[in-house]
């Protein structure tokens, strides 16, 4: 198995999922490279400027896979994806890393490609039949939606809304971090949670972050959404000023601790020097605790 070219910037062309034969015709084209995925993990070559993808050509796909079509590259080939159902062997070069693992050292676009992959290949391997009657659901318009066989409904790639927060203290020189269970006790990271039916994004900041911390908020203000291939969501992400800084209570099962950072510890634990860790480049959380860290000068990065 050889490494295709590296890949550039990806355009979707969402145009051309409609076309007849595009699948046939871009698996026997030797220009088109292949991005292989395994659950969240992808064939990644470090290097010490950071990491790229190892796409493969069409060949060198080994086992069985279902397929889709993920855009074009710069130079007008096609980019598919090779959800791989059984366990991959060997990378072809490189290593096989996770979406977490790698996206921070991949360029911006190779990083928003590879959660494209992660995403499409998770919905492609785990919802092969119809929610409806529970027959099997085919792939078309190159791999992003499924048609029943039996009662003909169509089901797409789903994708749940949440929010992330990052909670500021009323001066504005403080933000609230909480440790999830999951993690141990030692990472700290903003509050997060999913859309419920029925709610509003802003009524969703309110309700995990009453739940979560024990906390109302005031001034919810919009910074960035991600999508977040774990499993298929889409971050929304919020700064939102506490009400009353004492009424902080972790809610003890899902949120082991809560505590107030100062940007002296928030510029330490980012260089990796401090006591306790935080997110990694790739994700929102990062993004919304760099984003308070660096609002005002002279914040010791």
């Amino acid at each position: 198995m050889t490494v295709s070219a590296v890949l550039g910037p990806v355009a979707l062309s969402a145009d051309e999922r409609m076309a007849d034969g595009l699948m046939a015709a871009l698996r026997g084209d030797a220009r088109t490279r292949v991005l292989l995925v395994h659950g969240d993990r992808t064939p990644v070559v470090r290097d010490d400027a950071g990491a790229v993808l190892a796409p493969v050509a069409p060949p060198d796909v080994i086992g069985p896979a279902s397929w889709a079509f993920l855009g074009r590259d710069a130079d007008g080939s096609g980019v598919l994806l090779a959800a791989l159902t059984d366990p991959p062997q060997e990378a072809p070069a490189g290593e096989w890393a996770s979406f977490r693992e790698s996206g921070a050292a991949l360029a911006p676009g190779e990083a928003d490609l590879l959660a494209t992959a992660v995403a499409l290949g998770r919905w492609h391997v785990d919802a092969a039949h119809c929610p409806a009657c529970g027959e099997r659901a085919g792939l078309t318009t190159a791999g992003w939606v499924r048609r029943c066989d039996a009662c003909r409904r169509e089901h797409f790639p789903r994708t749940d809304p949440a929010v992330i927060v990052g909670i500021t203290s009323a001066d504005g020189e403080r933000i609230l971090l909480g440790a999830n269970a999951a993690w141990g006790g030692r990472m700290y990271s903003c509050f997060a949670g999913f859309v419920e039916a029925g709610e509003s994004a802003e009524q969703t900041v309110h309700r995990e972050i009453a739940e979560e911390a024990g906390v109302r908020v005031r001034d919810i203000r919009y910074i960035a959404s991600q999508a977040w291939p774990y499993p298929r969501s889409l971050m929304l992400g919020f700064h939102a000023t506490a009400v009353d800084e004492s009424e902080v209570r972790p809610d003890g099962e899902e949120i082991v601790d809560a505590r107030w950072f100062t940007r002296e510890e928030i510029a330490r634990g980012l260089r990796g020097e401090g006591e306790f860790g935080f997110p990694g480049g790739v994700s929102v959380a990062h993004r919304l605790i760099r984003a308070w860290h660096d609002a005002r000068p002279g914040s010791g990065s």
